[in-house]
């Protein structure tokens, strides 16, 4: 079974990137042989997180999702052409090499395609530096592409829908093969 982690990277209790998280749960939920976990870095512990205290306990647990997953999933929206501080607080917190082995999908939602190229310019250069087996060319996904129900759920835009549905396919196919490699 291969072990799939969100990391959701927004600071704000609900965005449009919960709509986005949501689409890609459904996606993972449809499939008998992944276990999905979902870590929030709002809710870790903020002073934590700002005096990188790596002993914390919630930080320690979070940590030890990340090291039994074989595939992660980094959703997160864009602020000022890169992703949240809060984000990169807790990515500092994993070990040097938190994502040896693991396929990588970045996600990014932004209020403009003039912000396409945060993935890879801000985030895929620092994730690139913990020994990641694969990043995959992720998914940017503009606001207006995810618009809310009166029920509180999230519609997305067909092109965006099937753009991370095929997205998180390929990282569960990755993670299957390799799952598969280490266990033969």
């Amino acid at each position: 079974m291969a072990k799939v982690v969100i990391l959701i990277g927004s600071p704000s209790v609900k965005s449009r990137l919960n709509g986005v998280v949501d689409r890609i749960a459904q996606r993972l939920g449809t499939t008998s042989d992944v276990e999905v976990s979902t870590i929030s870095v709002r809710d870790l512990p903020a002073e934590d997180l700002l005096r990188a205290n790596f002993a914390s306990e919630a930080i320690q647990a979070a940590n030890q999702v990340f090291a039994e997953a074989d595939a992660v999933i980094i959703a997160t929206p864009v602020y000022k052409a890169s992703f949240p501080g809060v984000l990169k607080a807790y990515i500092d917190l994993l070990p040097q090499k938190g994502l040896e082995n693991k396929i990588v999908l970045p996600i990014a939602i932004g209020g403009t395609i003039a912000h396409l190229l945060s993935i890879d310019f801000a985030m895929k250069p620092v994730l690139s530096t913990m020994a990641p087996r694969n990043i995959l060319g992720g998914v940017f996904v503009i606001d207006s592409q995810v618009t809310w129900n009166d029920d509180g759920s999230a519609t997305l835009a067909d092109e965006i829908a099937s753009r991370l549905d095929d997205a998180v396919d390929l990282l569960v196919e990755e993670a299957r093969w390799q799952t598969s490699k280490l266990k033969a």
